[in-house]
Formats: structure tokens, sequence, C-alpha cells
């Protein structure tokens, strides 16, 4: 199937799901997120789950801060996955998502600028952290995140759940399981702390991801960091963190082309 074909299918789901979603998403003092499942026909979502790479052919990004394998350059996978990132940018999802959402004119990024596909294995986690705030080019704030899940009999007790902070780092967290065919919207700003805890499973979690960005701030009001991390209990770890995140942001604002992040899809000509 083609991305447009792909498209239409969300678009049906989504147009079943815009009332419950919307009044989920936009529920109040938490982290705004919504989640809709059965997103495709269940051939569909499993045929796009078993085109995924090995992950010998993908980055590995592992740190303190995270442990996945990420890809953003579509071309060299299998071109049905090329097609499942980019049905999410097509504009009669766009205006569903915005429906939703309520967010003032979402853009997609055509050069998946941190999104494209990933996968996490046994061990895999991404600590406590707030995107980056603006798009590469610092002219358009990074308003949601779509996370689509695709392991075929994914379980909670697996990890790799969506954890979303809604009080803050070193509060509770609320969960969000990525169970199988689900997608999930989920607000970037300031102040929307996620995670994802470990996988405990020798399955590999297999997601979809997108971004839309927006020239309007989120919170009606100018703010910009770099993407910062935390961790989730008090000590060293969460305190060298902060610190590194205080330093990127610093020379970020002081000298904004100083690091440009290579996870982008660059365009064939």
């Amino acid at each position: 199937m083609n991305r447009q074909e792909i498209a239409t299918l969300i678009c049906t789901r989504l147009s079943e799901a815009v009332s419950a979603a919307s009044e989920d998403f936009n529920a109040v003092g938490r982290v705004s997120s919504c989640h809709i499942d059965d997103l495709l026909p269940e051939p569909l979502a499993r045929a796009i789950h078993d085109r995924f790479p090995k992950t010998d052919r993908m980055v590995l990004k592992r740190s303190i801060k995270e442990n996945k394998y990420i890809a953003a350059q579509m071309n060299d996978h299998d071109p049905l996955l090329e097609e499942i990132v980019f049905a999410f940018q097509d504009p009669r999802v766009v205006e569903l998502v915005g429906r939703i959402t309520h967010l003032e004119q979402l853009e997609p990024d055509a050069q998946l600028y941190a999104g494209g596909i990933s996968v996490m294995t046994r061990g895999g986690y991404l600590r406590p952290h707030l995107d980056n705030s603006h798009d590469s080019k610092r002219q358009r704030y990074r308003v949601l995140n779509l996370l689509y899940y695709v392991t075929p009999d994914w379980r909670e007790d697996w990890g790799g759940s969506l954890q979303l902070w809604d009080h803050g780092p070193l509060k509770a967290a609320r969960t969000i399981p990525s169970l199988f065919n689900r997608l999930v919207l989920m607000i970037t700003n300031k102040s929307s702390w996620h995670s994802v805890n470990a996988i405990q499973h020798d399955d590999a979690r297999c997601c979809v991801s997108n971004y839309y960005f927006s020239p309007f701030s989120p919170e009606r009001a100018d703010y910009f960091h770099a993407t910062s991390f935390r961790g989730e209990t008090a000590g060293v770890g969460d305190f060298a963190m902060q610190a590194d995140n205080l330093a990127r942001t610093t020379l970020l604002k002081v000298l904004p082309g100083a690091y440009q992040n290579p996870h982008v899809y660059k365009l064939p000509r």
C-alpha cells in the first residue's frame, strides 16, 4: 500500500475516535495525551512490523540517558516503512489530529528530525526527558509526538511502556502500555516529562514515530530548551543529567548552530 492509501485508513479510524480522543487528550492536570487502538487493519499492522530492519542496520544510541536503536533514512529500508511514516504526514491526518488536540497550525516534518522508526530490545529504556523545544532551525515549536506501536502480542509486563510524569520528575508516573496497533498522541512542551521503562522480554518493541511542529508555542509564551533528561530517582545520575541539560541549553542559546542533530532524513535529490 502507498502512503495515501494508508492515510485513508488512518483517517477512518481517527474520525471514529475524534470525540473520545479529544476529551482524553484535553483532560486537565496532566501531560496532554490520548491513545487510539486498532489504528490499522491487523494484517497491515503486522506487515509493517515484519518489515522492520534488523538492529545491525540501525543506529544504537546508548548512554545513561537512553538505550535504543533508531533510523531516519527511510529509503535505506523496506518501502512500506517509508509509506507508514509519511502516511502520518498526509494533510487529512494532520487535520484530524488537530481536531483531537486543539493544537494550532500543525506542520509535519518531512526531514524526520528525531523521527522515523525505533526498536528497543531487552534492557532498552528512555530516562524521563523533555523533547527539544524546537525544530532543527529553531523556527517552529515541537508540539506533538505521534507514536505508533507495531509489535504483535506485546504485553504491559514486558516493559517498554510510555510513562508520563504528570507532576514532574521524581514523582509518580502514569503508564500507557505500548500495545500492538496502538497510536499515542502526546503534547511536547516545557513540562511534558516522559520516559520508557526497561524492556524485560526477548521480543523487540517496534515504534513508528512522527513529530508535528507549529509556529505557535503550546505554552502561549516563548521558551527554549535542548532535549533534557532526568533520573527516575534522586541521586548522582539525576544531578549529572541536570547539569548536562543546563550546559547544552545554555550553549545552544548562545550559539544556535553549535550542534546539529544528525538524526534526520536526508531527502533524495
